[in-house]
């Protein structure tokens, strides 16, 4: 090869280098901005009720699985999946900021059916609390979509928490 000829053959590749790595930095920038980060919150009354349920499921016999507490906004649903396995008894609970107006939860199985449907208002008794028993037919994971609606807040705080049954039902 002549000098000229290896100059450029050089060039070339180092063009293509540049090009592909400059197409990785895109995409991986794109895929950034698609990607929901959770972000932790705190709020004194949800963690007071935290920490009461989890006394009170403990002294039952449940065990807690998860459990997170995170920043929700005012009508946005919050998907959480998880894998249940079936004929275990399942507890679960959404708890909303105390000034929220509504708060339901809906929850999939597998082949994105509803098996689950709860809503509590303001002023319902435990209105910020959502909970629910779930013994699945099937191991398989399921979705649980929780949202609150706040008409004078637009960044909340929310929980949620899985408790299984240990030992025979």
């Amino acid at each position: 090869m002549t000098p000229l000829v290896s100059s450029l053959v050089s060039q070339g590749k180092q063009l293509y280098l540049c090009t592909a790595l400059l197409m990785i930095s895109l995409v991986t920038a794109a895929q950034k901005d698609d990607v929901i980060r959770l972000q932790p919150c705190s709020d004194s009354l949800i963690t007071h009720e935290i920490d009461s349920l989890k006394d009170l499921y403990g002294k039952n016999g449940f065990a807690l699985l998860k459990e997170a507490t995170v920043a929700m906004q005012s009508a946005f649903e919050l998907p959480v999946i998880v894998p249940l396995n079936e004929g275990s008894w399942y507890e679960f609970i959404f708890i909303g900021d105390y000034t929220s107006q509504l708060y339901e939860v809906r929850m999939y199985d597998w082949d994105e059916k509803m098996v689950v449907y709860q809503k509590k208002q303001w002023g319902d008794v435990d209105g910020n609390i959502i909970s629910y028993s779930y013994v699945p037919k099937f191991s398989e994971y399921h979705m649980m979509k929780p949202v609150q609606v706040n008409k004078h807040k637009k960044n909340l705080c929310g929980c949620v928490m899985l408790f299984v049954k240990k030992g025979p039902r």
